[in-house]
């Protein structure tokens, strides 16, 4: 029995350095993710300018910390609303790809923190924004929209680089105008609109004027042609003409049920002088 308690005795004194032990030993490793860096804090230093790669690597516990800092690109959207050269209010938004300079990680965390986008990004966003949108009429930034993005990310890029930040793209994602300006757009493209239709209708009327009078010269070149050849083929292409009429006239009536052949009055039934009659009726030709 003294045996026993003199061991747990020794245990429990053991029990105590090697949690001690442990503890200090699992603070003194830590781990450095993929799409991370560290940067080392030491309470007797300052922040180390060192950065600190992935893997696994060992500090100093309690001297030292690790603080662990994304170097993915993020994005974030920044939204500003200012007057173009010509007074009108523009909205617009920015969406920004950035991520920190990992070689300026240490004096990025020293002056600005982790939270650095939050912290820089939309006061020097509003200020390229306010600057070039100042430069354009409200005209301009919808139909040179793509010099207006190239301005805008061309400056943006330089006043980034300066807390060292690296942006990977920048594109205008949303642009509206004022009430006055839009209607004033809607009332332009409706008065565009009309203008055509009116140019339309004088074009249409102008055609079918050339159409009438190019139709009148033909009518009379063609009674011309005729009156030249009545005068040459005299009265026999007068009779030409009566006799087509007649048989198209006599075609019709013999084709419709309707028509009745009756003789001259005073005459037979069997008496060829109806069928006569009808013929002088159908083709009086000497009349």
């Amino acid at each position: 029995m003294a045996a026993s308690a003199r061991i747990l005795n020794w245990v429990y004194r053991l029990a105590i350095p090697v949690a001690i032990g442990v503890s200090v030993g699992e603070s003194a490793i830590y781990d450095v993710k993929g799409g991370t860096r560290a940067v080392i804090f030491d309470r007797l230093s300052g922040v180390k300018q060192t950065v600190i790669s992935e893997g696994t690597h060992f500090l100093f516990p309690w001297l030292q910390k690790a603080v662990i800092m994304d170097v993915r690109t993020t994005p974030r959207n920044i939204s500003t609303t200012t007057g173009s050269k010509d007074l009108q209010m523009v909205s617009l938004t920015l969406r920004v790809l950035h991520r920190p300079d990992v070689t300026f990680l240490p004096q990025i965390y020293q002056n600005l923190g982790l939270d650095y986008d939050e912290r820089v990004l939309p006061s020097i966003g509003n200020e390229v924004l306010k600057a070039i949108v100042a430069q354009f009429d409200a005209a301009e930034l919808i139909t040179q929209r793509e010099i207006v993005s190239a301005r805008i990310r061309d400056d943006l890029v330089k006043r980034a680089s300066e807390f060292h930040i690296a942006l990977e793209d920048v594109s205008i994602t949303h642009m509206t105008f004022g009430k006055e300006f839009t209607k004033a757009v809607e009332e332009k493209q409706i008065a565009q609109q009309d203008a055509e239709r009116a140019r339309y209708i004088v074009e249409k009327a102008e055609q079918e004027r050339q159409a009438s009078v190019i139709r009148a010269e033909g009518e009379a070149e063609a009674a011309e042609t005729i009156s030249k050849a009545l005068e040459k083929a005299g009265d026999g292409l007068l009779l030409i003409r009566r006799i087509e009429a007649s048989k198209d006239i006599a075609g019709t009536l013999a084709a419709s049920p309707n028509v009745t052949y009756l003789p001259k009055s005073g005459s037979s039934g069997g008496d060829t002088s109806g069928s006569s009659g009808s013929n002088n009726l159908l083709l009086n030709l000497g009349r």
